[in-house]
């Protein structure tokens, strides 16, 4: 069989990418491309894989089994002069608590071999992180949440063509945190390639690509829309009826109306069917309501969120996984 090889316009590129730590795969199987200008955003439940295939792609840990390539070399192959047009933002901050917040990004930045009369540059990242003011305090004088800021400024004081992101929100509040997303896509508007895992779901709406990973798989890897769609299999019709109607009676709403997927009440009065368009389903629904003698206050779209859909795929995915273990052999 020909070895697998990566996409050549991608800037990361991984290949049944797998990671067994004694004999249980902490990744496994991991299929996967981003292209320049790209945002891909990794989410999951905690302990699924995130910073395992963030360091399996940046080539600090050897895979197992499969590949992994950026910029087109090998992830484990990488020289001194690629690794200085990467980024790489770890959950533990890389940081010398005697040194102070200036000399901490100044000593980064030499490590991706910035020249030495890099002031300004150093000036302008602190002040994004909004620690200029802070710059002459020692490491370990500042908070937790400061020092990811550090870490962050750390990871893209020189500039760099591809950056790895793992959790680089954790501990930021709301607002600095839009503003961080904010860069994120003004860097990869030039493009410039990000993954980026987040421990908040709601992030998912600000990648180009979202992957879904679970006990080491990857679930899923699609547009956000797709990932919210993907979690009902389909668009969402919300119906708010005038009086409570019975499960069993909702469930006729199927015959003559476009309804795809399943009926569910989410109150006594409130019921929700899976459509393919809920433009064009709300008023077959509604024409099948009259039918029945079901009077409707509202009929509209219920846009499912980033929570609801990432709940709804990992909870099917546990339970078609158990249902294969119980199954009978």
């Amino acid at each position: 069989m020909d070895a697998p090889l990566p996409d050549p316009t991608a800037a990361i590129s991984a290949r049944d990418l797998t990671k067994r730590f004694d004999a249980d795969p902490v990744v496994d199987g991991l299929h996967l491309d981003v292209e320049p200008g790209t945002i891909l955003g990794l989410i999951g439940p905690s302990g699924c894989g995130k910073t395992t295939t963030v360091r399996l792609l940046t080539g600090l840990l050897a895979p197992t089994s499969g590949r992994a390539w950026v910029r087109g070399r090998d992830a484990t192959e990488l020289r001194s002069s690629d690794r200085q047009r990467l980024g790489y933002l770890p959950q533990a901050p890389a940081l010398f608590p005697d040194l102070s917040l200036a000399e901490n990004l100044s000593f980064h930045a030499s490590m991706y071999g910035l020249p030495l009369r890099r002031r300004r540059r150093l000036d302008a990242v602190l002040d994004w992180v909004e620690l200029g003011e802070h710059r002459r305090k020692r490491v370990s004088d500042v908070s937790g949440g400061m020092q990811r800021r550090l870490s962050l400024a750390a990871a893209l004081v020189h500039d760099p063509d591809v950056v790895f992101l793992d959790e680089p929100t954790a501990g930021i509040d709301p607002i600095l945190r839009d503003r961080f997303w904010t860069h994120f896509r003004e860097l990869a508007d030039r493009g410039v390639a990000l993954v980026v895992t987040t421990q908040y779901v709601g992030e998912a709406g600000r990648c180009d690509e979202v992957g879904l990973l679970e006990d080491g798989r990857m679930l899923l890897l699609d547009t956000p829309e797709q990932l919210r769609r993907q979690a009902f299999g389909g668009e969402v019709v919300e119906l708010t009826l005038a009086l409570p109607v019975a499960a069993e009676a909702a469930q006729r709403l199927r015959s003559g109306a476009v309804v795809d997927g399943v009926i569910e009440h989410t109150n006594p009065t409130t019921v929700r069917a899976v459509v393919d368009d809920a433009r064009v389903a709300i008023g077959s629904l509604t024409r099948a309501c009259g039918e029945f003698g079901i009077e409707i206050v509202a009929a509209g779209e219920h846009v499912v969120d980033y929570d609801e859909a990432f709940v709804r795929v990992v909870e099917r995915h546990r339970l078609e996984t158990t249902e294969a273990v119980d199954a009978p052999a």
